[in-house]
């Protein structure tokens, strides 16, 4: 077998990046929230700001970064991106880690996008697919090792440290993006298997790309070649351009935005939206405040959840693994509905345990894996649904839209489990099911008797 080439695992390395630092301040936030002076349920909303912006930025990024070269662009936002991690060693006040949030998740809007965008591009044709899976391994790998890892370094050398980690993660990914990825001018012809050489502008691909599944949803089969599937009809990079300036730009930009949130016309499409909204709204609810219920209910504290969060990942990457194979088996509905069903399940068990608390850690442990099984299931099931639903031609438009709606709910999920844990930690798990068994009636609403 081929050894993959630099530039992959460069951008395998930015998506690890870009993962971990979304979803850091998880197993830091009792500590910053004692050190800033407020509440845990305000440090909670740092991941709520930063899926926000996210979820509002990244398809305008890519409609305004169109034509520019992918290099430059990925170059500049992981400095920015950098930057905004390292400063934190010189914040005081809660309002200024909130500022560098935000700047941090605006400069990941653009990153993660240009690197799915980059790994597609410059793929073999016969190999796109894999390179793709390769980039997206290190989404689910940053809640398998970066998480806990930035976790165990703030338990060991402070809150701080862990947002330097992600800033060296991100100097580190730089320097390797830097050094292997092509220069703009680059001769046309590259080393075999490599693509082009040239350094590729952000085409009609990048702006589809962010359709690909945000922090943690690996994608499926036939979403790894939806963008090149039959009636895919994209247009070149220099669609904007031809426009001319002034209006004429703006118009479109105007036209690449309407294709974009085209799918929003369909009423079933608008249906399976809410529903991620609202599952993912669940999810996040209770993994933004796993420190405070952890601690709660069995008295877990920093290196615990360090250990507790690699456990955790490990359900959540054969949960991803499983629930391809379920979509294949059952469809897309069925398939869905188990894995929310179970997920439901699970957070119920949750509220029932909290009331023999204090329990012993390996009870938590085992719920937590099979948590993080069924929370990294649906996704994927989510995905081949609506997938199923708009088919090949609109897949590229959906995914993009569906992409946003995954990140609003994420934001919407840290002001419910926020609500929740300031009247009680016990109550974040029953939100979390409250919300996910309202995406799962709604889903099976919208989707029934069209898609097995």
């Amino acid at each position: 077998m081929r050894a993959l080439p630099a530039w992959l695992l460069a951008l395998t390395l930015t998506a690890f990046t870009v993962q971990t630092d979304d979803f850091i301040v998880i197993g830091v936030l009792p500590a910053v929230a004692s050190d800033v002076g407020v509440s845990e349920t305000a440090v909670g909303q740092l991941i709520t700001v930063y899926s926000l912006v996210y979820a509002l930025t990244a398809p305008l990024w890519a409609v305004l970064l169109a034509g520019r070269p992918l290099r430059r662009v990925l170059s500049a936002a992981l400095a920015v991106f950098t930057l905004a991690n390292l400063a934190v060693v010189w914040v005081e006040g809660y309002p200024a880690l909130v500022a560098l949030r935000v700047v941090a998740a605006l400069a990941a809007a653009v990153v993660l996008p240009a690197a799915l965008a980059a790994a597609t591009t410059r793929a073999p044709e016969e190999h796109r697919g894999r390179y793709l899976a390769t980039v997206m391994t290190g989404l689910t790998g940053a809640i398998l090792l970066g998480v806990p890892a930035g976790t165990w370094i703030g338990a060991a050398f402070g809150w701080r440290a862990t947002f330097v980690f992600c800033g060296l993660l991100g100097a580190l990914a730089l320097v390797l993006a830097a050094r292997s990825l092509p220069r703009p001018g680059a001769g046309a012809r590259g080393t075999p298997g490599s693509g082009s050489g040239q350094d590729q502008p952000l085409t009609d691909r990048a702006v589809s790309e962010i359709g690909a599944p945000p922090p943690g949803e690996p994608k499926t089969g036939s979403e790894a070649h939806g963008a090149e599937g039959p009636g895919h009809q994209g247009r070149s990079s220099s669609s904007v351009e031809e426009t001319g300036s002034g209006s004429g730009a703006v118009t479109g930009v105007r036209v690449e935005l309407r294709a974009s949130l085209r799918p929003l016309l369909n009423r079933d499409i608008v249906g399976l939206l809410v529903v991620t909204v609202l599952v993912v709204a669940g999810n996040l609810a209770f993994q933004t405040y796993l420190a405070p219920f952890l601690a709660g209910l069995a008295g877990v504290g920093p290196h615990q959840l360090a250990a507790l969060l690699v456990a955790s990942g490990i359900g959540g990457v054969a949960g991803t693994r499983y629930a391809g194979r379920m979509v294949d088996r059952v469809g897309a509905r069925s398939a869905f509905g188990l894995a929310c069903g179970a997920f439901c399940l699970t957070m119920a068990a949750f509220a029932l345990l909290w009331l023999a608390a204090p329990v012993p850690v390996w009870s938590a442990a085992a719920l937590l894996v099979c948590w993080s099984a069924t929370a990294w299931a649906v996704p994927t099931t989510v995905q081949a649904l609506t997938l199923a639903r708009v088919g090949q031609r609109a897949a590229t438009q959906a995914m993009a839209v569906l992409s946003s709606a995954v990140y609003a709910g994420a934001a919407l999920g840290g002001v419910v489990g926020g609500l929740a844990v300031a009247a009680g930690a016990g109550l974040v798990p029953a939100a979390a099911t409250l919300s996910a068994v309202s995406g799962l009636v709604l889903a099976l609403l919208v989707t029934r008797a069209k898609v097995r």
